[in-house]
């Protein structure tokens, strides 16, 4: 006979409605119980749909995951606890000892620290190329190479790659494309519809836009590698908060408009600070130097972020950082708010100084993800900046 305080402690079901929600419920249960053995070996086995354990899928994560899928036309997408989750799904899930992996030489920190120095000692080696240049990215081809990993406009260099020779190029010789979709978006590209395999992003960015959650997403268009993927996730514990993902959902809503509105800002300013004789990259621009490639590719978008670079050095990115008052300064990208990252102290910190300045990010390079406040209010806090920046140096 069953422990009749245990039966009690049970929660009941759902009440009863003739409406639904308008907001997704959130589902923060860890444990979901079965009705017998037999009813448990029908969900594990496919012939019935259900929930076992939140390491293994949540209603929230399923419910973000499918958004996501429908804004990126891809389908069987795996929500995780950060991009770096999603990056490490990816090329641990995906690749063993003895494969190769190009990577961008421009990719986001961390996922250059994973390739330098975490995946080597699995026994998986990799080369840096430029994605920019397909003839590049073809040299640093071996036979046992699996995977070329980049970013669709690098991180923080906002250089754009090569996409459609690198594409052509994976499907010649039957590597896996992995592209990383966090900076342009589904807003501005679908990258399966360019010939990646696999496509992630860190959802904490633009797609949910309050800085307050930390996910990622992964979606392959095989349906056997996009199940190596889930099951690796499960496997290591890449598993996303319901709390998280509920907010993620919320932040979706707004995406397509906030993007718009930051991405046209980005435009102003970039012009802004050409105008005040700074070196700016923006993929908008004519003077950006992949400006016909980012248009084709991009129909015509550029996006949020911005970058530029300040005379002066360390003296003045200080002083720029110091008087840009109401900027937070802070390692991260697609907030409401605009945010100013520093790559030579903050996400490129572990190159070493000759490498940073080989890749363009000096000690007065400055990345930008522009949000939603008035473009002149913006303009008028870079202005005091750049002038405190001018009397430092």
């Amino acid at each position: 006979m069953r422990n009749s305080r245990h039966t009690l402690m049970r929660p009941e079901g759902w009440p009863d409605s003739a409406s639904t929600p308008v907001v997704s419920p959130l589902s923060p249960s860890v444990v979901y119980a079965s009705e017998s053995p037999d009813a448990l070996d029908a969900q594990y086995e496919g012939r019935a749909e259900g929930y076992t354990y939140a390491r293994e899928g949540h209603p929230n994560a399923d419910v973000l995951g499918r958004r996501i899928d429908a804004m990126e036309g891809m389908s069987g997408g795996v929500v995780t606890g950060s991009g770096m989750a999603a990056v490490s799904a990816v090329l641990m899930g995906c690749l063993k000892a003895g494969d190769h992996v190009v990577g961008g030489d421009l990719l986001y920190g961390r996922s250059l620290r994973m390739l330098r120095e975490d995946l080597p000692r699995l026994g998986i080696t990799t080369t840096l190329a430029d994605t920019g240049d397909a003839a590049a990215v073809e040299a640093a081809l071996r036979p046992e190479t699996r995977a070329i990993l980049l970013e669709v406009v690098s991180n923080p260099g906002l250089r754009v790659a090569d996409l459609e020779g690198v594409a052509a190029l994976a499907k010649a010789r039957g590597i896996l494309l992995v592209v990383d979709n966090t900076f342009t978006t589904p807003r501005a590209i679908r990258p399966v519809e360019w010939g990646a395999d696999i496509v992630l992003h860190s959802v904490t960015k633009l797609l949910a836009g309050h800085s307050d959650a930390t996910l990622g997403w992964v979606a392959a268009k095989d349906p056997a590698l996009a199940e190596r993927l889930r099951v690796f996730a499960v496997t290591a514990g890449l598993t996303a908060s319901p709390f998280d993902c509920w907010l993620a959902e919320r932040g979706l809503m707004s995406f397509d408009l906030r993007f718009d509105r930051a991405e046209s800002t980005a435009a102003l300013l970039a012009e802004y600070l050409a105008s005040e004789e700074v070196r700016v990259i923006y993929p908008g621009r004519d003077d950006h130097p992949d400006a016909a490639r980012a248009a084709h590719l991009l129909g015509g978008r550029a996006c949020n972020m911005v970058s530029f670079e300040l005379l002066g050095g360390r003296a003045a990115a200080n002083a720029f950082a110091r008087a840009a008052d109401g900027i937070a300064f802070a390692p991260t990208l697609g907030d409401v708010g605009t945010t100013l990252s520093h790559p030579a102290s903050s996400s490129h910190r572990a190159l070493a100084p000759e490498e940073r300045e080989r890749l363009g990010l000096t000690e007065g390079f400055f990345r930008v993800s522009v949000g939603l406040e008035e473009p002149e209010a913006l303009i008028a806090v870079f202005a005091a900046g750049l002038d405190a920046a001018r009397r430092a140096g």
